[in-house]
């Protein structure tokens, strides 16, 4: 990876523009056209950019989230950046919406049924909500009777959990208990183990 040079910086320059007016994440194929330069050329400006400021220890940075790419704020500035937004900050999720759109993000595509079959609730509300603010939108719907509406996750979902794509989201794996503790949970919560 290199840095800016001067022949590089209209070009460069012309790419932290289109970025900073951005509402949604650019895609390189998007850049390339705006630029009328070849897509790896993108990429190795972006690169660059990004290398210019990490040397610079600018306060933002460029990102690949949902697809594309973004300016975003430096994460070491995440507590100045969360005190300036703290008063316009959006509700935030409840307890069964987290739950829920967790189900939903690892699941996907997946029915309100099946949301409600995995939580042991009726999940009609908080997967009205999800989708009133964005996070989850119908991807389908299934062949069985009904034709249930399938779910999943959308790409501002990806943007505001900061992932390029689903393939990024941690694996289960990292959540769930080894036997042994599982064993001794079930022990523990037997009638009569105490």
């Amino acid at each position: 990876m290199r840095s800016i040079t001067d022949t590089d910086r209209p070009e460069a320059a012309a790419i932290e523009a289109v970025l900073l007016v951005a509402t949604d994440p650019v895609t390189t194929r998007l850049l390339s056209e705006l630029l009328e330069v070849g897509v790896a050329r993108v990429e190795e400006l972006l690169a660059a950019l990004s290398l210019e400021y990490e040397v610079q220890q600018r306060g933002f940075d460029i990102v690949n989230v949902a697809g594309g790419y973004r300016l975003q704020s430096h994460p070491a500035y995440a507590g100045y950046v969360e005190r300036f937004v703290l008063d316009d900050a959006p509700q935030r999720l409840s307890p069964a919406a987290l739950e829920t759109l967790a189900i939903i993000a690892y699941k996907q595509p997946i029915s309100r049924a099946q949301i409600a079959q995995i939580r042991g609730v009726n999940a009609d509300g908080v997967v009205r909500h999800l989708q009133l603010r964005g996070y989850i939108e119908p991807v389908g719907h299934d062949d069985g009777p009904g034709l249930a509406v399938l779910f999943g996750t959308t790409a501002f979902f990806l943007e505001r959990l900061g992932l390029a794509d689903l393939a990024a989201l941690p694996p289960l794996e990292a959540f769930v208990p080894d036997a042994v503790t599982v064993e001794l949970l079930e022990h523990a919560l037997r009638p009569g183990s105490e």
